[in-house]
């Protein structure tokens, strides 16, 4: 997922759609940000700590944090953003140059992983040391996405972000429908639906990563977590066995049936496009990662208010994963640069990702914080409905996969993303999904 896709990412994101002032230095190539001092040792002549978050609507909460932050600090943070769809890339080609930041979003895992390795990061563990609550306070499995080699190398950020299926109440109330809960189910909704001219499913194909989702739980369901587990290892035998080809037969039943229409690569999440659809009508499903209500609550609050609903992923009857899994980002999480000039204000910053004010502030635009104090805060989120929902399937959850693209390094990003999207394109069938997958480096 990007986060961007993933988010991941999610994304991730990838993932939600507003920013503020700084996207458009980031966009013309971090110009206007870096001519007035940058990081390195110009950060340190200005008394500024920069910031980079993927731009969204969840950089409202991020704004906030840096209001807070800067009220006490003689050292300044500045937020800057990059628009979901580029901010993995945009991030690469800075990372390493004199318009890098302190501290930037990402998704752990596999996404930081080639930073690590180039001794780009600073490892958190003296500031942990220092203040034990930047690890004691946030769940311990989702803390440990950003340990790489036993050292810590990320602050958990924002909340986290499991993909549930969302549906337009309203549309399936008017078809006779509820949310399917079994892939039998959701074979029939699509029948239905296309029978009144409805797309069934929203899907934001032209980011590609919204496309992946399908995969990792279809995979999940059918095979369980240890297909992933074992390809991501370097076992590239997992993608050509038999529940692999099982689960690549039923996203093509799924796509073969109509399920997205036939104009889904035309259709973006990142522009607003496949919320779009499920808010006005024109589609009953949209699977995302949880940051759909912030998007949804930005973009249409009075869909928000009366028609969202939510539901966990089918289960597939006779399949290896257990029907509690989820897939999804753990978390986001800020790392911060080796070559930061302001290490201790940036742990001052880092602090703020535990407090009460941060995690009442997530909530208020739907996301779930990892930290051990949110659920003292449940009932005070958007929707203390949603929250709780996603608070007990992460709870329950035996297995939580990270996103494809964010497990994997970078690097195999672009493989990932064409493949997914090529097979919904009926452009190459299962051999040629398994072999783009086989040819992806180890973790």
């Amino acid at each position: 997922m990007n986060s961007s896709s993933a988010s991941f990412r999610t994304v991730s994101s990838r993932k939600r759609l507003a920013a503020v002032t700084a996207t458009t230095a980031l966009v013309l190539g971090l110009t206007a940000a870096c001519g007035s001092g940058g990081t390195g040792s110009s950060s340190a002549d200005s008394g500024v700590i920069h910031v980079l978050v993927y731009g969204d609507s969840g950089n409202t909460v991020e704004q906030q944090m840096i209001d807070t932050f800067n009220k006490t600090s003689k050292v300044k943070a500045v937020l800057e953003t990059i628009p979901g769809a580029d901010y993995q890339s945009k991030l690469n080609t800075i990372i390493n140059t004199p318009q890098a930041p302190d501290v930037f979003f990402n998704w752990g895992g596999g996404s930081i992983a080639p930073y690590v390795k180039d001794n780009l990061l600073l490892p958190l563990d003296s500031m942990i040391a220092t203040d034990p609550g930047l690890k004691s306070d946030f769940l311990p499995s989702v803390f440990n996405t950003a340990v790489i080699n036993g050292k810590s190398y990320g602050i958990p950020m924002r909340g986290t972000q499991p993909v549930l299926l969302f549906d337009n109440k309203q549309v399936l109330a008017s078809a006779g429908l509820s949310a399917p809960q079994t892939w039998a189910d959701l074979l029939n909704d699509v029948t239905v639906l296309k029978a009144k001219g409805i797309t069934p499913i929203a899907l934001g194909g032209g980011d590609q990563w919204p496309t992946q989702m399908w995969f990792e739980y279809v995979y999940d369901r059918v095979a369980g977590p240890g297909l992933f587990e074992k390809a991501l290892a370097g076992d590239k035998s997992a993608w050509s066995s038999p529940d692999s080809v099982k689960a690549l037969g039923m996203i093509k039943q799924l796509v073969d049936a109509g399920a997205f229409g036939s104009n889904f690569d035309s259709v973006k999440f990142t522009d607003g496009g496949s919320p779009a659809l499920l808010a006005k009508g024109r589609s009953a499903f949209e699977l995302m990662g949880s940051w759909e209500y912030s998007t949804e609550q930005t973009n249409d609050p009075s869909f928000v208010q009366s028609g969202l609903g939510w539901s966990a992923f089918p289960t597939v009857p006779g399949g290896k994963g257990d029907p509690a899994d989820v897939v999804g980002n753990t978390n986001n999480f800020y790392s911060v640069l080796k070559k930061t000039q302001h290490p201790d204000a940036v742990a001052a910053f880092l602090k703020l990702m535990y407090s009460d004010e941060f995690v009442k502030a997530q909530l208020g635009i739907g996301n779930l914080p990892t930290t051990t104090n949110t659920p003292n805060f449940l009932s005070t989120s958007a929707s203390p409905a949603y929250s709780q929902f996603q608070f007990n399937l992460v709870k329950a959850a035996p297995s939580f996969q990270l996103s494809w693209d964010q497990a994997y390094p970078p690097a195999a990003t672009t493989t990932i993303h064409t493949a997914v999207q090529e097979f919904f394109d009926g452009k190459i069938d299962a051999g040629g999904f398994i072999q783009a997958m086989q040819s992806l480096p180890n973790s």
